[in-house]
């Protein structure tokens, strides 16, 4: 039997491509990761941490608060060790077995403050960046606030991960920070996923997945996310080096191989998803 997650919720996961675990965090612990993370931000971007500020106009609210990337590698940090701690987490872990099969490890954290005025991230799949192989990614997104429609929660396609990871085309910039997009396969459609500070929604790297512009006038929609592979995965973009066993040690998988959806010369992924 799952250790989490009931039949009845693993049938919803395979059938849906996604599955919320409700307040796995309690109210102290997100109140240490925003307020870990505000402090960590509180002179600007950071360099070697946070996405590149150039890459949004002055007056865009990304600019002072870009999504920091890999936190979890920087032990100097007070982000370092945090990031690395809830990447790591037990209760994660479970659910991830549940959901995987088998044990995962872990290769990508993230942190996006999304202040009030954002832009969203287009539709799109994880395992387009990530190119696990064999199987796919899975992703575990933590809400640090509430996040719902008026802030630009998350939207997620239920059973789109059942469809082949696509090549991606423009997004619309005025709309999303990110140029890639997915739409979603004919028959399927948009279903926001309203969460309260301390869930964890869960999904299939082929899942297509994104969020809107954030439209409230005071309200961050901050998030820490965290993607993982299955043990048995041979390969995955190097991007996402070094690896972790649940454990904390490093394990070693080959580059990933190939041209993948795109072909040889259309999908270099120049960095982190």
């Amino acid at each position: 039997m799952p250790e989490m997650l009931t039949s009845a919720e693993l049938d919803a996961f395979h059938e849906a491509g996604y599955h919320v675990a409700r307040q796995l965090l309690a109210a102290d612990e997100v109140a240490e990761i925003r307020e870990t993370f505000m402090a960590q931000a509180a002179e600007g971007p950071v360099e070697g941490l946070s996405e590149a500020s150039k890459a949004f106009a002055p007056d865009d609210p990304l600019a002072r608060y870009p999504r920091m990337m890999h936190p979890h590698r920087h032990d100097d940090k007070a982000v370092g060790s945090l990031a690395m701690r809830h990447m790591l987490d037990e209760r994660v872990a479970a659910v991830l077995r549940d959901l995987l099969g088998e044990e995962p490890i872990a290769a990508q954290s993230m942190f996006y403050f999304k202040p009030p005025g954002s832009r969203g991230q287009d539709l799109h799949q994880d395992n387009f960046y990530l190119r696990v192989h064999p199987g796919t990614c899975m992703a575990a997104w933590f809400a640090i606030d509430d996040a719902d429609r008026d802030n630009g929660g998350m939207v997620v396609v239920p059973g789109s991960h059942k469809y082949d990871v696509q090549c991606p085309k423009a997004s619309d910039r005025e709309l999303f920070f990110t140029g890639d997009r997915v739409d979603p396969p004919a028959g399927t459609q948009e279903t926001p996923v309203d969460l309260a500070a301390g869930d964890v929604l869960f999904f299939n790297g082929s899942i297509i997945h994104g969020s809107y512009p954030n439209e409230s006038a005071d309200r961050f929609r901050r998030a820490f996310i965290c993607h993982y592979a299955p043990r048995s995965c041979e390969e995955i973009s190097k991007w996402y080096f070094p690896l972790y066993e649940l454990t904390g040690q490093t394990v070693v998988r080959a580059e990933a191989t190939g041209g993948g959806p795109c072909g040889d010369t259309g999908d270099a992924v120049t960095g982190p998803h």
